[in-house]
């Protein structure tokens, strides 16, 4: 045994795992001081874009404004710096425009193109075209919450826009009646009321102002859209004459057909007519919003006829909607007019203010535009 001990293949290995055993424990303890010593710790550093980075947090957290002409500014701001970007980036200006479309969210669509302009601060060109872009939107002068139609900006049409969303129900009934687009009855409707604004000053002050009602008129021209007698008269006469230029076929024939078992009367129309009491009612303008659309499609029936057609021109319908059949004759180049009166302190005739109001955008979201202005439903 002994000579088992002293022989060379018994001390080699013998005395390697006792070295080993005391190296690894050496090493252990070394570990443990270097631990408790905190002799292990990282030292790290503060990245060079530090300051960047809390400046970007303080903009983004205290001075950013979320109101509704703020954000639009923003908004811009994002889309225009998006298509710089893409001019050196698209693929970056594709992954934040996807994001942005899917959160609608400026914030961080700006942060994240803030991102982008901290990585390109040694791209000369990219950062040239960003400051000139921001020195234009320096040099516009202040944006405004208000309309550029100056007749959007008074009282009376924000009481107005309550009102007609009222009516809603009826006006989208007499369209689908009639077939023609809802948006083109309310521009034809805000021609009139709005031509009331200055002629009717009591009617506001007592109705529209506190009740956010339409005027009702009841004096030779009836109805929210002010529609004559005559006119009645004749918008019935043409639904059933298949021999009339204005005949829009024996589907609309019997629409306005008087229904007996039905009382039209009220405190105000008790001595008129029953077609008269139809449009003079408090709470259904349907008929008034309906001899309006019957009428409109009319007179673009004519003009289709005779090789002129004005159906995307809302405002000549709305200007002859105004002016009257005897008014209404197909031409290459028709003008726009009708009453002319003022708002403020600007001069407009009724089919200038039906065309603004159509293509403003206003109640776009109410009465939105369809695919086509008649037989759209």
């Amino acid at each position: 045994m002994r000579k088992i001990f002293q022989s060379r293949w018994f001390k080699i290995p013998f005395n390697i795992l006792l070295y080993g055993f005391s190296a690894y424990g050496l090493l252990l303890t070394m570990t443990y001081f270097a631990m408790k010593f905190k002799l292990t710790n990282e030292a790290g550093s503060i990245d060079a874009n530090n300051r960047y980075f809390q400046d970007m947090h303080d903009k983004y957290n205290q001075s950013f404004k979320v109101d509704s002409v703020s954000m639009m500014r923003h908004r811009y701001e994002v889309l225009n710096r998006i298509l710089v970007l893409n001019e050196y980036y698209p693929k970056n200006a594709q992954y934040i425009l996807e994001a942005y479309q899917n959160s609608k969210d400026e914030k961080i669509a700006l942060q994240m193109l803030d991102a982008v302009d901290l990585r390109l601060t040694d791209n000369e060109e990219y950062i040239s075209a960003i400051q000139e872009l921001r020195e234009k939107r320096f040099k516009r002068k202040k944006t405004t919450g208000l309309s550029v139609f100056e007749w959007m900006n008074i009282e009376e049409w924000k009481a107005f826009r309550i009102a007609v969303q009222k009516d809603k129900k009826w006006i989208d009934s007499a369209a689908r009646a009639s077939g023609v687009e809802a948006r083109l009855i309310v521009a034809c409707l805000a021609g009139e009321q709005i031509r009331l604004f200055n002629s009717k000053r009591e009617s506001y002050k007592r109705y529209i102002g506190p009740l956010k009602v339409l005027v009702l008129e009841n004096n030779l021209s009836y109805g929210v859209t002010g529609i004559k007698e005559n006119t009645a008269i004749k918008i019935e006469k043409y639904l059933k004459d298949s021999t009339s230029t204005f005949y829009l076929g024996k589907k609309f024939a019997n629409l306005l057909d008087y229904d007996s078992l039905t009382n039209y009367t009220n405190n105000i129309n008790d001595t008129m007519n029953t077609r008269i009491k139809r449009l003079v009612q408090f709470n259904n303008h349907y008929y008034s919003y309906l001899y309006a659309a019957l009428f409109v499609k009319q007179i673009k029936m004519q003009w289709q006829r005779a090789g002129f057609p004005i159906d995307n021109r809302p405002e000549i319908l709305a200007s002859l909607f105004n002016l009257g059949y005897a008014k209404s004759k197909p031409k290459k180049n028709p003008s726009v007019g009708g009453s002319e009166y003022e708002v403020g302190n600007s001069k407009y005739t009724f089919g200038s203010i039906a065309f603004e109001f159509y293509y403003s955008g206003e109640l776009a979201d109410v009465f939105p535009y369809e695919k086509s202005r008649f037989d759209c439903y």
